[in-house]
């Protein structure tokens, strides 16, 4: 039989000796890095670590080690990059930065525009994150008021991203790919639904609902105990109230917020109809130039990788190497690449910081595609 505790001890002896050769290893990189400031070369080269590990497979023997020898140079030859990059930012050429830090955004005196109608939540996280003396108008769809800030007409977009009930808004994903805008602030708002009909409506007359999708979705459980009524989705809750204000029939109903329902002369039919009480939609305040403010603590990127095994988590990896903390990731599909996503990620960081900077040093070499969406 075999002795286990003799196994252990060549393995603790082979261990030894494999971060010997590792470390031993690491400074030949760190020259190879000096080399590479010097004459500007790459830091990867796709073709060469293709080869090499191409070689180092073949030199296992059987299938199994063959497979786990090239899983484990792989994560070498991604350990040495990210060592690399770090000596590139702390030696190399500095970058030309695209970000401009301020003190703090300005918060009167600009031109605001958001998605909806006076009452949607839009216009209420709008309120919350501005101060009084602002102009302010909406547009109606999310593709408008982005249009509004990229061409100079308003200095900053309101528009929701996410909601932790009903998840994110698509939407506003894809455009901020298409519009070269950034987020350069955020504004969490409690939402409080409630049922708005006309003054003289019960809630026994009601016999069709109207809101926004996000609206429809959050309120679902609620809905289902009404299965009887008719559910139309319209651009955003305050129009939905809106509309029930304008069309003057008492069957009809919004799911929309309290403030609405007074902005409109409706009444409240019935309250917490959103059964999570926790429920709460992040909205994002878009400006066309590159700013951050010197306090800002959260930044957003989206990126594309190539289209295959362990892409991914090379640039992930990235910020664990730096010890980021990643709190966000959601893709979406890139338009005429079949099965292939373009990736969003959120994580902790303010992009004056040296692992901040190494982190994106490494993801940009390592995509086919990096945008900083913001640093807020």
């Amino acid at each position: 039989m075999t002795d286990l505790q003799e196994c252990r001890r060549k393995i603790d002896e082979i261990d030894n000796q494999m971060v010997e050769f590792f470390e031993k290893r690491m400074k030949v990189c760190e020259e190879v890095a000096e080399y590479k400031i010097h004459t500007g070369k790459k830091v990867l080269d796709p073709e060469r670590e293709h080869a090499k590990l191409e070689e180092i497979r073949k030199k296992a023997h059987g299938e199994f080690n063959e497979l786990g020898a090239q899983e484990l140079f792989q994560q070498i030859m991604a350990i040495s990059r990210k060592r690399q990059y770090q000596l590139l930012t702390e030696y190399g050429p500095k970058e030309k930065e695209d970000f401009q830090m301020v003190e703090q955004l300005p918060r009167n005196n600009v031109t605001v525009v958001f998605q909806g109608v006076e009452g949607a939540y839009s216009y209420g996280a709008m309120r919350a994150y501005f101060q009084e003396d602002i102009k302010s108008y909406h547009v109606k769809l999310f593709r408008d008021a982005m249009e509004e800030v990229a061409t100079g007409r308003a200095d900053y977009a309101v528009l929701p991203i996410e909601n932790s009930t009903a998840g994110i808004v698509t939407d506003i994903y894809d455009l901020l790919t298409e519009y070269n805008l950034f987020i350069v602030g955020e504004q969490i708002l409690k939402v409080e639904h409630v049922l708005l009909g006309l003054q003289e409506a019960e809630l026994s007359d009601i016999a069709g609902v109207y809101s926004h999708p996000q609206g429809l979705a959050q309120c679902k459980e609620y809905l289902e105990e009404h299965r009887d009524w008719k559910t139309t989705a319209v651009t955003n809750t305050a129009a939905a109230a809106k509309k029930v204000s304008a069309d003057q029939d008492k069957t009809h109903a919004a799911i929309a917020s309290r403030a609405a329902g007074e902005i409109y002369n409706l009444k409240v039919l019935a309250e917490n109809i959103c059964k999570n009480d926790s429920n709460v939609t992040r909205f994002i305040i878009l400006a066309k130039k590159p700013v951050y403010e010197n306090n800002s603590s959260r930044i957003s990127v989206c990126f594309e990788a190539r289209h295959a095994s362990g892409t991914l988590y090379n640039v992930l990896s990235h910020m664990i190497y730096n010890g980021l903390n990643m709190t966000k990731i959601e893709s979406r599909p890139i338009p005429g690449k079949t099965w292939e996503y373009r990736f969003f990620v959120d994580f902790e960081g303010n992009l004056r910081d040296s692992a901040v900077k190494n982190a994106l040093r490494g993801m940009e070499a390592e995509t086919s595609y990096l945008k900083i969406l913001g640093n807020y």
